[in-house]
């Protein structure tokens, strides 16, 4: 299978960046793809939202279904894939994107952003997961792919930033738990993340990060399409990294994934 025409996607935080690059490459296929995410209206901070994020997809050829949803809360989140499933008649992958993000040390962490951080990251990623199970469960070739990176009790990951760290390894102990209960029955559940730091909006809210020394999101969507168009059978508990996804797939050439191919990349966090 080296397409995804047909299958129902649900992402979170699908209506930029990373999550609506994932869905645009699903959407080239002839996917369905259901777009959960918060931005319902304009942000001027954060171009985007689940109408505009709907449009491109069908722009391209997939399906659409735009789909407000908060994944700290449990209704929002059960609404939305009642509401995917009465659309498209099942989901055969959930990806989970969303997530919070504060780089800052233990003294200047506010503890709103420490909660904020932990019920998106790892809690989202648990919830969201337990809504879609059911329904996995019944598809031919379901998938858990979470933007998780390998887990890691190095102090250098954790010391700068205590607060995101757990948040981010907390979705990254929940594959590695979700995997070994669902694995056996045939759902592959498995995390994806970028070898280097990838360009999107949201990093313009972060200090010191020069976009140009960074890749474009579309390689950690081929490297997604790559991993959600395998045999889920026997594949899951797996820590991937974009860059080795398509090397393994035959990409030889990785410089028109850079922002500016002049520059060095900035490798990402949690990668030796």
């Amino acid at each position: 299978m080296s397409t995804l025409a047909g299958k129902t996607l649900f992402i979170t935080g699908a209506s930029r960046g990373i999550g609506l690059a994932i869905a645009l490459r699903a959407a080239r296929d002839g996917a369905n793809v259901a777009i959960a995410a918060k931005s319902s209206v304009p942000n001027p901070k954060l171009p985007g939202t689940i109408h505009t994020a709907a449009a491109a997809v069908e722009a391209v050829g997939g399906k659409a279904l735009a789909l407000k949803c908060d994944i700290r809360e449990e209704e929002s989140v059960h609404a939305a894939v009642s509401a995917t499933v009465e659309a498209f008649g099942g989901i055969d992958i959930l990806v989970n994107n969303a997530s919070a993000i504060w780089l800052a040390g233990a003294l200047d962490t506010p503890m709103k952003r420490f909660d904020l951080m932990q019920q998106v990251n790892a809690r989202g990623t648990f919830l969201c997961a337990q809504a879609c199970l059911p329904h996995l469960l019944k598809a031919a070739n379901p998938h858990i792919l979470t933007l998780a990176p390998p887990p890691s009790l190095q102090p250098k990951w954790w010391a700068p930033h205590t607060g995101y760290t757990l948040a981010k390894m907390g979705m990254s102990f929940v594959t590695l738990g979700l995997a070994g209960e669902f694995g056996p029955r045939g759902v592959a559940v498995n995390a994806l993340w970028p070898r280097t730091i990838v360009a999107t909006d949201a990093l313009n809210m972060i200090p010191g990060v020069d976009l140009k020394r960074c890749r474009k999101p579309e390689i950690v969507a081929d490297a997604a399409h790559a991993v959600l168009t395998r045999p889920a059978a026997g594949f899951a508990g797996q820590f991937l990294i974009d860059e080795e996804v398509l090397r393994e797939a035959g990409v030889v050439d990785f410089a028109p994934y850079a922002v500016d191919p002049a520059q060095t990349l900035l490798p990402d966090l949690f990668l030796d």
